[in-house]
């Protein structure tokens, strides 16, 4: 399997992963933090197609994710959507995204530096990049469904940290 095959599949798994915990979840703005991030990982597959075939380098579109996230927990805390995780196997679920993201932004890392030509290098990087943002929301998100008082949190949540990303 050449380094395309391997991360085509993994950007699909990534986006079926985040359907299955879309369709799990209870809470309203965590289903469309979900539904962002499948759709992100949409996005990265259509650019590794194109990247892959070298026909033309692709454009990478910036996304805002990060403030699209942030703008998701301030209408959560605003109408009082706090998630209510009833089990650990939630949790878990949550800590497996963070840990593909952390796992795939690695990968991309690692094949930037393995890379032949300078645009092919700077595209994986931004790859791994994009890939970095989505680690953080999932950081944050298991941080806040891990805490005691999730309500407390999502009322003390600036996310002016997202802004580094």
């Amino acid at each position: 399997m050449d380094i395309y095959d391997f991360a085509l599949q993994m950007e699909k798994d990534g986006e079926n992963y985040y359907r299955k915990l879309e369709n799990a979840c209870r809470s309203e703005g965590l289903k469309k933090i979900f539904t962002m991030l499948a759709d992100e990982e949409v996005k990265h597959y259509k650019f590794l197609e194109k990247l892959r075939h070298k026909s033309a380098l692709p454009q990478f579109e910036d996304t805002a994710i990060l403030n699209d996230v942030r703008n998701i927990f301030v209408e959560m805390k605003d109408g009082k959507d706090v998630p209510q995780i009833g089990t650990t196997e939630e949790t878990n679920a949550y800590r497996k995204a963070r840990d593909i993201e952390e796992m795939s932004r690695d990968f991309y890392l690692e094949k930037a530096g393995e890379a032949e030509g300078e645009e092919e290098k700077l595209l994986l990087k931004i790859l791994s990049k994009e890939e970095e943002k989505h680690l953080h929301i999932m950081e944050n998100i298991v941080e806040f469904v891990s805490r005691a008082e999730p309500g407390k949190w999502l009322e003390n949540a600036e996310w002016h940290h997202l802004e580094q990303y």
